[in-house]
């Protein structure tokens, strides 16, 4: 098993994710962190305090989608394991992820996705439930791609075990599978691979499962932001990406229209200058600008499926309200 960390500008939070994957019950345990161009002193870190941990180094800043790509270059076993370096998992994560994805009805579930918990806030009471952050990836009919149980209390999550897609922060993934649809998308860069590395898996023919035993805590767009226009520009443009590429017409334009109309609140909110409303202006424009070669991708993906584009729509949900 080879478990793979993307970092950029991370070394503060490296130390606890490293620890808890040398910390994992399963034998031989290759542990890499991809170094995204760090210049925060990431790579004197790893060189005296976690020297057995294989660091690859890219001279850009690839995100996490090309980090996944770099870290599993020359990977020829069977499982990948996945962790966001802003997260941790408890010592039998690993194992739990493991045996869900070699179990006897297993053998054609491509990934198995964790429980994962956000970190408490610093004034959090002991007594307060954790709030959930994923119990894997769902996709709507209006055209978004979220985390299930979003925020929910610890204890009121989803129990179904079949779930869309596999939340990228903490997964296990079935080398084979990833293989066959044909790894990350490096162009994505970070936000929504995930979400369309799980809709290639579906239309092979993988399924994806949920792992409650295997439970991560994460401390939520710690490298980021939600707030950054770096944020807001990925999300918006991955989301209609890869909505154009898989989802059912009708819910890409239903995207399209939904990004459309935040551009315009933004505008009038923030103000058209503001850097949020640029960047959902920049992602609208390199959207319509990458639309041929989006469709193309769409007929070649979706020709050849072995599960048709409207079984896998079967996943598509109505958008929840967030709980109270």
């Amino acid at each position: 098993m080879r478990a793979v960390v993307v970092s950029w500008n991370g070394a503060h939070l490296l130390p606890e994710c490293l620890d808890s994957l040398h910390a994992q019950d399963v034998p031989d345990l290759d542990i890499v962190v991809v170094d995204n161009a760090s210049t925060d002193g990431t790579d004197e870190l790893l060189r005296l305090r976690y020297p057995q941990v294989r660091v690859v180094r890219t001279e850009r800043n690839v995100g996490f989608a090309g980090g996944v790509v770099a870290g599993a270059a020359d990977f020829d076993g069977d499982w990948l394991l996945l962790l966001n370096n802003d997260a941790t998992l408890a010592p039998d994560a690993a194992g739990a992820l493991l045996r869900t994805l070699t179990a006897p009805d297993a053998t054609r579930v491509g990934a198995a996705t964790a429980k994962i918990l956000l970190a408490p806030a610093s004034d959090q009471r002991e007594t307060e439930p954790r709030l959930v952050n994923s119990t894997g990836n769902v996709v709507t009919t209006a055209g978004t791609g979220t985390d299930r149980d979003w925020l929910r209390p610890e204890g009121d999550e989803s129990r179904d075990p079949d779930v869309f897609g596999f939340c990228g922060g903490a997964a296990l993934l079935r080398a084979s599978a990833l293989a066959e649809v044909g790894g990350f998308d490096a162009s994505l860069f970070l936000y929504y691979e995930d979400t369309d590395v799980s809709w290639r898996l579906r239309a092979a023919g993988w399924t994806v499962r949920y792992c409650a035993d295997a439970v991560a805590v994460h401390r939520h767009a710690s490298s980021s932001g939600t707030d950054s226009p770096v944020f807001r520009y990925f999300n918006t443009r991955n989301s209609l990406v890869v909505f154009a590429r898989h989802a059912p017409l009708r819910v890409a334009a239903s995207s399209f229209a939904r990004q459309v109309a935040g551009l315009l609140r933004a505008a009038v909110r923030e103000g058209a200058a503001s850097p949020g409303t640029r960047a959902r202006a920049r992602a609208l424009r390199d959207v319509v600008l990458r639309l041929p070669r989006t469709l193309h991708e769409r007929r070649a993906l979706w020709q050849h499926a072995v599960v048709p584009r409207r079984v896998v729509g079967r996943y598509l949900s109505r958008p929840e309200p967030l709980p109270d």
